[in-house]
């Protein structure tokens, strides 16, 4: 088996091979690092590599496969941690000047869990400042680009994790999603990305919008994302959101989805889409019906929901950032220095009016789903745009802002509800997402139906000419 071989084996599988003394997590680890050296300074995924801890957990887990123990779920599984989770004794920057050289003392809950997991670190992925936007360009290493065309975005916040994963720079990698971060570089780049329900997860330090931001698996198959996920749920005091530990009932997540009830909608009646991702991803949500559902389109609610977005983003950096901002505002990216401006001019009351509003706009969704189990649209409204801009610029036509043009995501983190994105087609050879989103607390009914979609129209064998 060669290295590309290699890196492009499931963890599902590597687990095995290993279990069977068939491969080596050695083996494995260095075959990933030597691709990453080879590939990343063309695709930029990587902030910081850690060659050296790598191997020693590799080294480490190859001696729990020889010996008696039981090996931890994630044993000798090469994956990424996100540049905004802190990491001890790795520069951690954040996408940003400000905390360009940050070496933490500590391990973020979502480090430490990885870690005991077994899971092979090999380094730290590429992101916006903060999160701020949903490409991965920055002023510390610049933008991420497309595995599947250099000069295209691969997507942000989490656009590192997605670009590595789908190159075969490592198997498993985490992202964090406060408007779509996980969702939107899963969609450009041709990944499976899982956003659970707001909770699920811990995260500390919190998130500048900690309402709005998840945390979850970016992989190349479902399977991964569930052996992932099961080590990332359950609760932190360090996260006063976190929710209770609570089984999800993962074991059923090839259960299938007859009889389920699923709505498309090809727009959620307000956002504008290029017809040519409208004719892919309705096509993909169409096969549904093979799967044993019903299938409608029907719109959950009726406005856009990007005002009440804008509002509680920008304030929430606005507020992160004004004590010290006429120091800093010449290192800030220019289009977070504009949304943070923005911020500035919005009053308490609007604020609070805000969450009032987006309480009201939850239970709309929530009313939505007493007649269905699903809806699907598609995850993003275009292929991947320019790498390292802001945003797409038009959309059929109409206008974007810096993340007005992600209709399809943000309004599941306004709900909180959990959703993921599964690669469905490509237009002209870039990826398009389909977007499954679920009920209250539904995230086995969108794992359950992203595995059975997998099975009916798998994506895991292709792979960008590199």
């Amino acid at each position: 088996m060669n290295d590309t071989d290699l890196c492009y084996l499931s963890g599902v599988e590597l687990r095995r091979l290993y279990e069977h003394r068939e491969l080596s997590p050695v083996e494995v680890a260095e075959a990933v690092l030597r691709r990453i050296e080879t590939l990343d300074p063309r695709i930029n995924a990587f902030v910081t590599v850690t060659p050296e801890r790598a191997l020693a957990e590799a080294r480490a887990a190859e001696a729990v496969f020889a010996g008696d123990e039981e090996p931890p779920p994630l044993a000798g599984i090469p994956g990424s941690l996100k540049d905004l989770t802190a990491t001890r004794g790795i520069r951690t920057t954040r996408g940003s000047l400000l905390t360009a050289d940050w070496i933490p003392d500590f391990d973020a809950p979502l480090a430490e869990r990885l870690r005991d997991a077994g899971m092979v670190l090999l380094g730290k992925t590429n992101t916006p400042e903060m999160g701020w936007k949903g490409d991965s360009g920055n002023r510390v290493v610049g933008p991420t680009h497309n595995p599947w065309r250099h000069g295209r975005t691969a997507g942000g916040s989490s656009g590192g994790a997605a670009a590595a994963v789908v190159a075969g720079m490592g198997v498993l990698a985490q992202g964090t999603d406060g408007a779509g971060s996980i969702r939107i570089p899963a969609g450009f780049s041709g990944a499976f990305g899982f956003k659970p329900s707001w909770g699920r997860v811990p995260q500390h330090p919190a998130s500048v919008v900690e309402t709005l931001s998840h945390a979850g698996p970016i992989t190349r198959t479902v399977g991964d994302a569930v052996q992932m996920l099961e080590v990332m749920l359950g609760p932190d005091a360090r996260d006063r959101t976190s929710m209770p530990a609570e089984s999800l009932g993962l074991d059923e997540i090839d259960a299938g989805v007859d009889g389920l009830r699923v709505a498309w909608s090809p727009d959620l009646g307000y956002a504008a889409v290029d017809a040519q991702v409208v004719e892919i991803a309705q096509a993909a949500a169409r096969r549904f019906a093979d799967l044993g559902c019903t299938i409608e389109e029907a719109h959950p609610a009726g406005e856009d929901p990007w005002r009440l977005v804008h509002v509680l983003w920008s304030t929430a950096f606005a507020a992160a950032l004004r004590d010290q901002f006429d120091q800093i505002a010449d290192r800030l990216d220019p289009g977070l220095r504009a949304v943070v401006e923005e911020g500035f001019e919005f009053r308490g009351t609007d604020v609070a009016s805000a969450y009032i509003e987006r309480n009201a706009y939850y239970h709309q969704w929530r009313e939505f789903y007493e007649n269905y189990d699903l809806l699907l649209t598609p995850t993003l409204p275009v292929t991947a745009f320019a790498a390292g801009d802001d945003h797409p610029g038009l959309i059929a036509g109409h206008d974007t802002t810096y993340l007005s043009w992600t209709a399809f995501t943000y309004p599941v983190n306004l709900t909180g509800l959990p959703a993921a994105s599964v690669p469905c087609g490509r237009v002209d050879d870039l990826p398009v997402g389909l977007q499954i989103i679920g009920g209250w607390r539904q995230d086995l009914t969108v794992l359950r139906a992203a595995r059975a979609f997998e099975q009916l129209a798998p994506w895991s064998h292709e792979r960008p000419l590199l």
